[in-house]
């Protein structure tokens, strides 16, 4: 679902002040999730917060910047690898 679904309903709201504002955030990282209901990333992003403590949230942030610096990783060599590849087939 996309926010142009909803412009009638929302009409001209401000974005800090329309009552719809829950709605709309959701949507959009919605939009960002993969399409499968056990997809990691959309379990991580949908698990209640509530019952962590302080201690568990600290723990849980620091797990996912590992995760977020190992894809980052990822990222560079996967970038790497393919322009390793074209420098070699243009020679």
């Amino acid at each position: 679902m996309n926010f142009t679904h909803h412009a009638d309903e929302i009409g001209s709201c401000h974005i800090d002040s329309c009552p719809h504002r829950g709605n709309i955030l959701s949507m959009h990282m919605d939009d960002d999730l993969p399409n499968r209901a056990d997809d990691p990333l959309r379990l991580v992003t949908r698990q209640d917060l509530d019952p962590l403590s302080v201690n568990e949230l600290q723990d849980r942030i620091k797990t996912l910047e590992a995760e977020i610096k190992r894809t980052q990783s990822k990222i560079s060599h996967a970038v790497n690898h393919k322009a390793s590849a074209e420098a070699l087939f243009r020679k």
